[in-house]
């Protein structure tokens, strides 16, 4: 989910800490709610690719919110997190606060994101994905930026649900570990 893969103007205002930035506030995108795609749920891997397929996309092209928050448990929360103004901060998200906060951004510029390397752990019904991607604002445009989301998933007997989605973005300070990378 995410949003961490802004322009620089959304991401200060999505992602820091009370004080450091005004924010503007979201316009409201509603997300109906809709039945989850047997591929996307029945594996890990259907829930990964999924989980960036839906927001990515052109300029000018709607994201698939529906499809996204079928992904999700119904209380699931995002967390960006980073750096800002030399401090560590925690952004924690609803799917609909991430959805208004990040669509109009996405379908104006133009949003495509990508996963490069997946690091997997299971036990039990529970699983923890560390997937590496890389970000554009064109399919075939330059890559301007990368991270980790760490993605913690259940096992329900039937289909894979996330539970909850942390990411941070990559920078001078913070490069990838290559145990991350292809």
């Amino acid at each position: 989910m995410r949003a961490h893969r802004l322009t620089l103007c959304l991401v200060t205002a999505l992602v820091a800490p009370p004080g450091l930035a005004a924010q503007a506030p979201a316009r409201h995108v509603p997300v109906p709610t809709m039945a989850p795609r047997a591929e996307d749920v029945a594996t890990l891997a259907g829930v990964i690719k999924a989980y960036y397929d839906v927001i990515t996309g052109p300029a000018g092209q709607p994201r698939q919110w529906s499809r996204d928050r079928s992904l999700y448990i119904p209380d699931l929360r995002f967390v960006a997190t980073g750096f800002a103004k030399g401090r560590p901060y925690a952004r924690v998200m609803t799917h609909q606060d991430f959805v208004d906060a990040s669509d109009s951004e996405m379908v104006h510029n133009g949003f495509f994101e990508r996963e490069i390397h997946r690091v997997t752990q299971t036990y039990g019904n529970i699983a923890q994905v560390f997937s590496t991607y890389e970000e554009h604002r064109t399919a075939d445009g330059p890559v301007e930026g990368r991270g980790i989301n760490a993605v913690q998933l259940y096992w329900d007997g039937t289909r894979w649900w996330v539970a909850s989605a942390i990411w941070f973005d990559e920078d001078a300070t913070h490069p990838i570990p290559k145990e991350f990378l292809p």
